[in-house]
């Protein structure tokens, strides 16, 4: 074993034994990171900029005259892409919440916690929006520390109540736009138009909703990464020694030391023990340690490490996107039997849930015997049963439909009144149906009635019903 090696060992076992954010005594150490800046830095900008553009405008954004994406978990109503999703249609939620986990698993094995850096919620608003209004108004980390611990001045209450007063605005901002989400777009503005007594449920919401993002944003911070997502914590079983994570060359930068100006000394690395990296975390972490629970592959510490190693003369990369593999041994390997197991399960998925949403029609008709009833013979010898039929309209507008017996053959499906039933947009209609057969057509004590649903003469569904008749008519 190398001596770099052994002196990452070493630094494992040390760091180990802390938390970034949490001192010996258990209490929690405020992070204070250094303005971040950096080529990686201006790319999350840029990033971040369209994330937070599409998220506002979501609402706003109609396919078909539906929303974008409506998330509607009290009427039990979901729009994708315009595409309307009803709780009939749960199997195929179900299907893409599996495909999504897949994904992010199969992306987390290859690349690690990108996804935490770059277009998480959490890290976008905490790191793009709230920490930069910080640094505007209280300045660096350095000046941060020293308005905490200054005595209450008119300067410190107008900047922390500024800070706060600016919170609470964008707190209020993004709870309105997520409440979008959930009952959309329109039911917001009423609520936000009317009295709260006319709206006391949608009001206390957003009350609600305002309330647990400024309290994240404003005081919880990087301990909803560290200590409330789960995902962090899958890190330790879909990473492994291939997946290319935010990592530090020990190889290359061990063993540490400051430099001597003048002089060139061969036996120390690359890494001057600035601990930039350390200061500009937004977890408190040391990079150098390796991977852990608390990193989100933000690449502060890149941008940070790269602009050292420019002013001392030295190669940028220190700290990079690599692997374990490719720091120790030198093997960049993507490809590995677990990237293509994942990869063959979620084009399975995929394939699955293409078809599915392909083949999905927009009626969904339920036909069952009501409970309790036999057989009855009709005046013209014809043997009936009853059923109700149960209509869900998928679509956003009123569909007349029509449904017809369609073997065997003289079966006969009919209704009180019209044959044509109405089914309101988005809605479900219930009505009750008798099927005709004569006796010499039923074979068995449990004949099979193909149905037919028509929709302007198009049949869009087929269904298979029991009819109960008496074996022996069939007979006679």
């Amino acid at each position: 074993m190398s001596q770099a090696t052994e002196n990452l060992y070493q630094y494992d076992e040390e760091f180990r034994n802390t938390l970034g954010t949490v001192d010996e005594k258990g209490k929690r150490v405020w992070v204070f990171p250094k303005k971040p800046g950096g080529t990686y830095h201006r790319a999350r900008i840029a990033v971040t900029i369209v994330l937070l553009a599409i998220f506002f405008a979501g609402p706003f954004i109609k396919i078909g005259g539906q929303p974008f994406l409506l998330l509607n978990i009290f009427e039990r109503r979901f729009v994708i892409l315009g595409q309307a999703f009803w709780p009939q249609d749960f199997f195929l939620l179900a299907v893409t919440l599996i495909t999504f986990f897949v994904f992010i698993i199969l992306f987390t094995v290859v690349f690690g916690r990108v996804w935490c850096g770059w277009a998480c919620p959490q890290t976008l608003f905490m790191e793009m929006v709230f920490r930069k209004i910080e640094y505007w108004i209280e300045g660096d980390a350095n000046q941060q520390r020293k308005l905490k611990q200054a005595p209450w001045t008119g300067e410190k209450i107008f900047k922390k109540g500024l800070k706060q007063f600016i919170f609470v605005v964008i707190s209020v901002i993004i709870s309105h736009t997520a409440m979008a989400y959930l009952i959309g777009i329109d039911q917001v503005k009423i609520i936000v138009s009317q009295p709260p007594t006319e709206n006391m449920a949608g009001f206390i919401g957003l009350v609600a909703f305002t309330g647990i993002f400024y309290f994240v944003f404003a005081w919880f911070r990087e301990q909803a990464c560290v200590a409330v997502c789960p995902y962090g914590r899958l890190q330790g079983v879909l990473l492994d020694k291939s997946s290319i994570v935010v990592a530090y060359d020990w190889i290359r930068g061990e063993p540490r030391g400051k430099l001597n100006k003048g002089l060139v000394d061969t036996t120390k690395g690359d890494c001057v023990d600035c601990k930039l990296c350390v200061h500009v975390c937004p977890t408190g972490i040391d990079i150098r340690n390796g991977t852990q629970l608390d990193c989100v592959n933000c690449t502060a510490c890149i941008d940070a490490c790269d602009e050292v190693m420019v002013k001392v003369g030295k190669p940028k990369g220190l700290i990079r996107y690599a692997s374990f593999n490719s720091i120790n041994e030198g093997i960049a390997k993507l490809i590995t039997p677990r990237v293509i197991g994942y990869s063959f399960v979620l084009l399975a998925l995929l394939t699955f849930l293409s078809f599915m949403v392909a083949t999905r029609s927009d009626v969904e008709t339920t036909v069952l015997k009501v409970p309790g009833t036999l057989y009855q013979r009709a005046e013209d010898g014809t043997i009936t049963n009853l059923y109700n039929v149960e209509f869900v309209n998928k679509t956003f507008e009123d569909l007349t439909l029509e449904v017809k017996a369609e073997s065997p053959d003289g079966a006969v499906l009919s209704k009180v009144g019209e044959q044509q039933v109405v089914v309101p947009a988005g809605e479900m209609l219930k009505s009750v149906y008798f099927i005709k057969i004569p006796p010499e057509k039923i074979t068995s004590a449990k004949t099979v009635v193909i149905v037919g649903v028509y929709r302007d003469g198009e049949r869009i569904e087929r269904l298979k019903v029991k009819f109960i008749g008496p074996v022996s008519s069939s007979r006679q």
